[in-house]
């Protein structure tokens, strides 16, 4: 057995050795069919993204992201208070291909795009904002709530610059960032949304990138202020364990056809063999020793309804 695991765990690591391609290794039926391995090695060209070929770069802590959530598991804290929201579109400043994901950044040499309140004890400035989706609209979401995937998942990525001088120190340290994570489903169009969706073609290949002013990314908040909130890492290296992650509860609504414009981004820079950008996820990773709080109460997921009594039949005189 200890042997199976380790050929196992070398088949994972180096999908191209070819002598371990020839070993027929009997897999475990997975419950999340969408993690970046089995998306795109099983199913796709089976080659994993750069990002994730060095098995150096997963450190062994406690506190890794991304994770399923479970509503049983998740507890009710009563002292979470609401989430304040306040960004300035002025500090939008671009958006930018980086070869993993697209990101729009922010100005934020002062406290003018910040988020407070919530899980947080300080003010976090907004740094920039990126989405992870999949190839196709089944799984794409770096989160996942009872094993649910979702076709994209935003993440609005903010620093503590109340104990921190930049957001690369805040970055690898406890509790120096806070991320929003939003769950994209299919829907209506997202009208707000088609700003940025119109400026990917300008930045279709790695490294390119265009300005982008003016934008407002409250406008891609859900209505309900219900959320979750963990302490997790960042999902790309360095993997750090600094993020208080904040998902909330309620998915904005997306066209197919928005989706289907991210997929039209490129892994590759001009000049190279193209490939396209999907699936740039992370695997789910285990929960550990953590507990997930809810800023809400969630009796009534368990759909127990107090069915009416039968009025008993009274015999007519």
């Amino acid at each position: 057995m200890v042997l199976m695991n380790g050929l196992r765990l070398l088949c994972q690591v180096f999908p191209h050795t070819k002598p371990w391609r020839s070993i027929q290794i009997p897999r475990p039926v997975q419950r999340r069919p969408c993690s970046l391995y089995t998306c795109t090695y099983k199913t796709r060209n089976r080659a994993l993204h750069p990002l994730w070929e060095s098995v150096d770069l997963v450190p062994a802590g406690n506190r890794q992201s991304p994770i399923n959530i479970r509503w049983r598991d998740s507890v009710y804290d009563p002292c979470l208070k609401p989430l304040t929201i306040t960004y300035d579109p002025a500090t939008c400043l671009h958006v930018w291909n980086n070869g993993y994901s697209f990101l729009v950044e922010f100005e934020d040499s002062a406290d003018k795009s910040v988020i407070k309140g919530g899980p947080l004890d300080d003010n976090y400035r907004l740094k920039q904002f990126h989405f992870h989706w999949g190839a196709i609209d089944t799984w794409g979401s770096e989160h996942t709530v009872d094993s649910k995937c979702f076709p994209a998942e935003l993440h609005l990525v903010h620093w503590n610059a109340v104990k921190f001088g930049s957001f690369e120190d805040a970055a690898l340290q406890e509790n120096g960032l806070a991320v929003i994570g939003i769950f994209l489903k299919l829907g209506k169009h997202h009208k707000e949304l088609q700003k940025l969706v119109d400026t990917l073609p300008s930045i279709k290949h790695k490294d390119t990138l265009v300005e982008f002013e003016l934008f407002d990314p409250s406008c891609l908040m859900p209505t309900c202020p219900d959320y979750w909130t963990y302490s997790g890492s960042l999902t790309t290296p360095p993997l750090s364990e600094s993020v208080i992650w904040i998902i909330k509860k309620q998915p904005i609504e997306v066209g197919h056809g928005q989706i289907e414009q991210f997929r039209t981004l490129l892994f590759t820079s001009e000049g190279e063999k193209e490939k396209r950008m999907v699936d740039n996820f992370r695997p789910l990773q285990p929960l550990m020793n953590r507990t997930v709080r809810s800023s809400f109460h969630h009796d009534y997921v368990l759909n127990i309804q107090a069915k009416p009594k039968p009025q008993s039949s009274q015999a007519t005189p």
